[in-house]
Order: C-alpha cells, then structure tokens, then sequence
C-alpha cells in the first residue's frame, strides 16, 4: 500500500509539473541570502551576453552587509560599509563598449562599481545645523556647563525647534550618566555635522527612451527630498520636495523630455510628481501603509498592509482594487517583452506568489517557504526567469516555458472575477446602445411625439401658405401677360442612380393654356424606367390653369406640385440626358405630344441637403 501511495504522490506531481508554466531551474534553501526586492537587479556586467544577479545582502543578522553576484553558479562576495537601502544597474555613458555600473546605496552615500571594483563614491550634501544646537555645544566646548546641563538644554531644543537634531546629539541623549563626560571630551571638539541618509533609489532614463540609453539615478532620502543624479559628474540635476519620506520609487520618460514620478511615503500617501513641479501634483491617500509599488503599464499597483492591491491612475484615480488571502511580503514588476505582458507579481505570507494583470489572477506559484523578495528578467542567456529568495535564505529559480501564455483564470478561482466588469466600450457604440435601448422601454411615446410633430409640420405649412396668398406675397400672375416664375428646390439625401428623378416644369408658361391642351394633372409619383408624365383626360370646368378660379392661384400651384412625376431620365427624350439642361418631354396616351423647352431635369439632391419642407408641401397637395 505504501509503495502505490508513493507511486501515486509521484504521478501526481509529474502531471502537476506538465501542466505548469515554469521549469523548476535552482531550488537551494542553503544559499544565504538575505535581501528585499530594492536590492536585486539583473544585467549584463561584462558585455558578453552573460546576465548576472546582483544582491545587496543584508546579512543573517543585518550586521555583515555584502555585495554579492551570482553568475550561473558561482557567487561572488565583496563586504558593504553599511546595509544596503536599494541596488540598481544603470548605464553611464553612451561609448562603446557598454557595460552598466552597480549603484548601492548604503547610509549616506551611493557606491558606483564598474566591472565589480569601487569606481566612485557619492556623499549626500549636509543638511544646515540648528544654529541653538551648535551654540550649546560650544559652550560645553569651553566648559561652560556641565554635561548634566547640556542634556537638558538639548531635550528643550528638540521638543520645540523645528530643525532636527545632528546624530551627535541624539547618540548623546541615549547616553547613561556615567559616560556622559567621556562622551562629551570625546566629541567636543568636533564639529557637528547633520547628515541624511538614502531610503529608497531607482534610475531615470536621460534623453532616450532605448534599453540601452544612459540612464540617472534617482534618490529619495530621509529629509523628505528626492534627487537626481547626473550619470558622469554625479552633480545633482533637479530637487523636490515631499511631505514625507520616500520609501518606494517608481519613474516613466526621460529626465531631459518629459517624466512622471510617484512616491510612496511614510505617511500612508503616494504622491506624483512632473518635471517642472518642485511640489507634488497628484496625492493617492491610502487606507493603510504601503508595502510596495509597481508601475504595470499606467497603472500604479500599490501594495497596502491591510492584504490588498490597489490599482491607479496617474492623476490619482482609484481603477480596482484585489484584495490577498494572506499579508504581501514582496512585489515586483513581470514583464514578457516577446508578448508584450506586463504583470505584478506578489509574495504572499502563505507561500504564494500571485500574479495579476490588472485585477485578473493569472498564476499561483507554489514555494516551500514564504518569498521575501522577487526578481523578473534575463538571467544567463534565458529571457523569462524568476529568482526568488526566501525567509530562511533560500533561493528559487524558475523559468518560464516558451510556449506557456497566461490567460485569465490561469490560477485558482478568484471570487471577484464572478462579479461584473465594466467594458471599455467606445462612445458611438456607447451612445448606439442607449438610443437603442431608449427606443425599446418608450418607443410608443417617441411614435406619438413624431406624429404630433409631423401634424405640427403640415399645420404650420398650411397656415404659412394661406397668410402668403392673403397678403399678397405669393408667387402668383394676376395678367396673362406677365409670367409666372416658379424653382422646385428639392432638399434630401441623393437618391441611387436610374431610381427617381425630378422633374419640374421652369416656367414661363402661358396662363391661359388652350382648352385643347388643357388637361387635369394627376397627383402621384411614377417610379419607372422611363420620364413621363400621366395621362391627361378632358379639362374640368374651372381649369387649374385659369387665374380666375375660386382659390387664386391655388390650382396652378397645385397643378405645378402634383404633376412633377419621378423617373429615370433615361429613354426620354431629353437631349443630351444632362441634368439641369431645357429638354422636352412626351406625353404618353393622350392626344398628341406636349413639347416644352423649358421642361428641364433638376439635379439629384445631395446628402447635406434636407426633405422635410419639400415632403411636407407634397403631402398637403399644393
């Protein structure tokens, strides 16, 4: 039983790792490293293709500080004067060959390596001394008091002033009685000095936006200031000011063009700022303090110590937020160049490491310790590897497969993905969707407001044409010796070609027409092949052409209206098929042919042109 439980068990893991998206590469609990995700950086520090892990070791305890980097299997160690606050790679200089320095900030100062030797040292500027704190210690200088009395005077000094004390006094408060003399003959005749030190550091690109652009770095310090050095003479570029202390730093651009910066601070706020701005612009105040930040495209993820991730914009906009199944001990940025994936991955205290691509959980990493500090990149001549240290000093190495592709719901079920995602839906399909929509719940009450307004239309029309034959300024011929001038404008969207055309007589023609060509027009339209007007029968007794009708002028408007019959001009016998050109047209089945020259074909309306007053002056038959 035992041995096929064992087989079992065995299986089981062979077809777990099958269907895994990492190859297992190093798994080494005895490496000893101890670190966090500021002090790991990947690059290639001798321009063979090589890329190696760089380490800023806290030590077992965080008293022996040392830079280690491990190439392949081989790790090299060189010991660091102070524990490390962050470490990056980063290129000085654009002349060939390229090969990155090391950056370890350590205390006050940045140690520069090149080719893994000392290559320069950057001190941070003193800070101004409190001018009653230098006073005081002169006076012990010249034993004025007695150490007793400087202790005092030293405790008012730093409840009520407003520049902090230098390291000497401080140390000095934290003194028993006893050694309060030999500390002061010891430090006396120093002068005193107030010095910050480095928190957090991340590098900036110059002017280019390339991989291999030189790039500067960037320092946030104790003082509640952030840097920027210049990568040749290490001058400093520009200072900003922040409410509170940097701890995590993440930059997008170039120095020289445009950039934005955030800042997670102390103070449980993430602060952003620009290049022209000595202050920040935008501030995210958290619920909780932050544990990391992570810029996935333009998005900041932050990492908060209430177990959740928090997604933002730039200008301070909360997108989402993702809450964990355990505390976050580590957080870095996973980015796939060969599919453009860009991801935040979290160590969780439960042994987990998640990854998540907005709010979407795309895998879980299982580790036999919980993950202290993650690393993402090309390490050897593999693109996709994840380094990972431990609580214990372990160290883990993973390799993504080539054919592996994260997809969402890759790791387990995340409850909130059930839940309803808002789309990014364009504004015209957006808008689409709400008329839409609009017209189903009310499309009765739109139909009854159309038809009112359309019997407002006719009303209006009508009302407007018996007020323009009252007063007079209708078009109409009072003699037969004057002309009646009429233009048809017809307003509309362009009707296909060989389906309808317009035809509108251009007067002038006689008024008093002869009883034999008299005829009674018929009021409709005749789609056809063919241009042709109906057939005429015998003329009523009040002619439409007589002037001296009851209506005045009202049947040869309408007679003008109602005859205009629609067709291709095409098979008339319209010369020239033009359009806007004198042609005749036949009259068919009646007896004989009217002929007219000024008969023309109108042109087709375009699209920008509107039908509603000719269509309203058709249907009202006049």
């Amino acid at each position: 039983m035992a041995a096929t439980s064992s087989l079992q068990a065995d299986g089981d893991k062979g077809k777990s790792e099958a269907s895994s998206k990492w190859l297992n590469a190093v798994s080494d609990p005895m490496t000893n490293i101890h670190t966090f995700p500021a002090c790991m950086a990947l690059a290639d520090l001798h321009g063979d293709g090589e890329y190696e892990l760089v380490v800023g070791d806290l030590g077992p305890d965080g008293r022996q500080p040392r830079l280690k980097v491990l190439k392949g299997t081989v790790l090299r160690e060189s010991p660091l004067p102070a524990l490390p606050a962050a470490a990056v790679t980063f290129l000085m200089e654009s002349h060939e060959p390229q090969t990155p320095a090391v950056a370890i900030a350590s205390g006050p100062c940045v140690y520069m390596y090149k080719n893994l030797k000392p290559y320069f040292k950057f001190s941070l500027p003193p800070l101004p001394v409190n001018p009653l704190e230098q006073d005081v210690w002169n006076q012990a200088k010249e034993d004025q008091i007695d150490p007793l009395t400087l202790k005092e005077m030293l405790e008012g000094i730093r409840e009520k002033a407003e520049v902090p004390l230098s390291v000497q006094s401080l140390r000095f408060l934290q003194v028993e009685l006893s050694e309060m003399e030999a500390f002061v003959n010891q430090h006396k005749s120093k002068s005193i000095r107030r010095q910050t030190v480095i928190t957090t550091m991340t590098t900036l690109k110059k002017n280019l936006a390339d991989e291999d652009a030189v790039s500067c770095l960037v320092l946030g310090t104790e003082s509640k200031e952030l840097l920027v050095l210049d990568p040749k003479a290490f001058t400093i570029l520009a200072k900003m000011s922040l409410p509170s202390v940097p701890v995590f730093l993440e930059v997008s651009g170039q120095f020289e063009v445009e950039f934005r910066l955030a800042a997670a601070c102390r103070n449980g706020s993430v602060y952003m700022l620009r290049r022209d701005s000595k202050r920040p612009k935008y501030c995210i105040e958290l619920s909780a303090q932050p544990v990391g930040l992570v810029l996935v495209h333009k998005v900041l993820v932050v990492g908060s110590n209430q177990d959740s991730l928090h997604g933002f914009t730039h200008k301070g906009k909360k997108l989402w937020t993702v809450q964990m199944p355990a505390a976050i001990l580590a957080m870095n940025l996973l980015e796939q160049h060969s599919r453009g994936l860009q991801a935040v991955m979290a160590g969780l205290a439960n042994r987990e490491v998640r990854i998540y691509q907005d709010k979407a959980l795309l895998n879980i990493i299982h580790t036999p310790e919980a993950v202290t500090s993650l690393c993402f990149g090309r390490f050897g001549r593999e693109d996709n590897t994840l380094i990972m240290t431990t609580q214990g000093g372990g160290l883990i190495m993973k390799i993504l497969k080539r054919t592996a592709v994260f997809g969402e719901g890759g790791g387990e079920a995340d409850p909130l993905l059930s839940q309803p995602v808002k789309l990014n839906v364009p504004r015209k399909t957006r808008i689409y969707v709400d008329q839409t929509l609009r017209e189903r719940e009310a499309g009765t009450a739109m139909h009854r407001t159309f038809q009112a307004d359309l019997y407002l239309l006719r009303l209006r029309a009508a009302r407007a044409y018996v007020q323009a034959l009252e007063s007079s300024l209708s078009p109409v011929s009072v003699t037969a010796q004057e002309p009646l001038k009429l233009h048809a404008v017809t307003q509309g969207p362009r009707p296909p070609r060989g389906r309808s055309r317009l035809l509108s007589p251009a007067l002038p023609l006689p008024l008093s027409w002869p009883q034999s060509r008299a005829r009674s027009p018929a009021a409709s339209f005749h789609m056809g092949p063919q241009t042709s007007l109906q057939k005429w029968g015998p003329a009523p007794r009040s002619s439409p052409w007589d002037v001296s009708s009851q209506e005045p002028g009202g049947g040869l408007l309408r007679s003008l209206f109602t005859s205009v019959t629609a067709g291709s001009p095409r098979g008339s016998d319209c010369p020239g098929q033009g359009w806007g050109r004198p042609g005749t047209t036949q009259a068919q089945g009646g007896r004989g042919a009217l002929r007219h020259p000024d008969l023309k074909v109108l042109r087709p309306p375009t699209s920008s042109q509107r039908l509603p007053e000719v269509c309203g002056l058709i249907h009202l038959g006049f």
